[in-house]
């Protein structure tokens, strides 16, 4: 048992891990760089694993011993990179003008996935939309001007720091100053009944209103462990078709309109017989909506409701909008090689570790209600997990991923048949997997 996991599972849980719970096989070279992903994808991945045989034993089924594979988990945190759709690579999921910008005084990264992006950073940089010449603009000033300057139009943005100067933000004081994963009972409510399921997580709602990455991995999870995950998305929003396809794995698909009164009435009649929301929107936008954390404990007694933001939910920047790219650069990792250029982790690691923490989170959560009643709050981020990420310490960088193709499977979905990486994690009494491939967007009624 290595000590990542025990401490891992007393933050999660307030308890003890058993010594012989799970095994953890293989090297963590498997993946490059000095940080310890592939630890980190193990780790998290076992966390997991172990919250969903904890269910199993509530439901009185013997789960065994919990076994992860760390090049299993390690291929899992790049997912997005091994899937195929008829043999074929969906693409990249990567806009062309996303990326790292040398300014006159060190590196800024630009985040253009999504048009209301490029248009806020054409309108803050005053340049049109093309790579050669916004990296002009960029060149003639200082990364601060130009983070500045885009996020105040709008956009999404972070300068290289290097990790002393992020300890010493205000922001990487408040991440400092948050746990891990921040799980309390914010509510009463009676004592939960699981519903019968030889599945861990089978019979229970997940309302998966997330984008890109970490969200949407959570709810895949708990889908691998036999949730109903429903995913809300809008017709209206952009999303990147590759992740669409890789995170949707076991859910189904629904479109509602929240800027309209009848679409906020779709989604309470939603929430009203859910048993878990995951969102990803920032810090206070779903409240803006009609949402709030109390409005959401009114509408259902007993809901788990888990928030997953970039920077938190203190702290100058808690509103601020992010993503895994630039978290790294914010916080340090991107710098941690001391070279002259930004070096990114090998896997968007903070957002696969803080989607399965979520899952982890959501599992946690309904075995305590079991116990004790009461309505849940989870609080995770990418910053936070990047945190966690740093603490584990540093390896020799060398290592690649081998070859998977014994870790593939091969799905039939809405959009095609999808090659994709199977499920982590080993559960004799009920192992993970996605039972249906993923739903074109919006393709499913908003109902349970």
């Amino acid at each position: 048992m290595n000590s990542e996991l025990t401490g891992l599972w007393k933050n999660l849980t307030g308890d003890a891990l058993e010594p012989d719970a799970v095994e953890l096989t293989g090297d963590e070279s498997v993946l490059p760089g000095p940080f310890r992903v592939a630890a980190a994808a193990s780790t998290a991945v076992a966390a997991t694993t172990l919250a969903a045989a904890e269910l199993l034993r509530l439901r009185g089924i013997e789960p065994g011993q919990v076994v992860v594979d760390t090049r299993h988990a390690a291929a899992a945190f790049q997912s997005e990179r091994h899937l195929l759709v008829d043999g074929e690579s969906p693409g990249a999921g990567w806009a062309p003008l996303s990326g790292d910008y040398r300014a006159r005084d060190g590196w800024v990264r630009l985040h253009c996935n999504y048009p209301d992006h490029v248009s806020a950073v054409c309108w803050a940089l005053g340049a049109p939309a093309t790579k050669d010449a916004i990296a002009a603009v960029v060149a003639g000033k200082t990364a601060q001007e130009v983070q500045e300057a885009v996020i105040w139009s709008g956009g999404a943005a972070a300068l290289m720091r290097s990790a002393d100067e992020w300890r010493a933000h205000p922001q990487g004081q408040a991440v400092a100053a948050s746990p891990l994963v921040d799980l309390e009972q914010a509510g009463d409510a009676p004592q939960r009944a699981l519903w019968d399921s030889d599945r861990a997580a089978g019979g229970l709602r997940i309302l998966d209103l997330t984008h890109v990455i970490a969200g949407p991995v959570a709810g895949r999870t708990l889908a691998a462990h036999g949730a109903n995950v429903l995913h809300v998305g809008a017709a209206h929003l952009p999303t990147v078709r590759p992740l669409v396809i890789d995170t949707g794995l076991g859910k189904r698909s629904t479109h509602i309109n929240l800027t309209i009164d009848g679409g906020r009435n779709r989604l309470r009649k939603l929430v009203s017989r859910a048993d878990v929301l995951i969102q990803s929107f920032r810090p206070g936008a779903l409240a803006k909506q009609g949402f709030s954390l109390d409005e959401l404990f009114e509408l259902r007694p007993g809901l788990v409701v888990v928030d997953i933001s970039a920077y938190g939910p203190s702290g100058p920047w808690a509103g601020r909008r992010g993503f895994d790219s630039l978290v790294q650069m914010a916080s340090g990792i991107a710098a941690e090689e001391g070279l002259d250029e930004p070096r990114p982790l090998p896997a968007q690691a903070l957002d696969h570790a803080t989607g399965w923490l979520a899952a982890a989170a959501v599992m946690t959560a309904v075995r305590r209600q079991v116990a004790e009643g009461g309505s849940w709050h989870a609080k995770l981020s990418l910053a936070a997990t990047g945190n966690w990420l740093d603490s584990l310490g540093r390896k020799d960088s060398a290592g690649e991923l081998p070859d998977i193709s014994d870790l593939l499977d091969q799905t039939e979905s809405q959009f095609g048949r999808l090659t994709h990486v199977r499920a982590p994690g080993v559960l004799p009494g009920a192992s993970p997997m996605w039972t249906d491939g993923t739903h074109l967007p919006g393709s499913d009624a908003p109902v349970w």
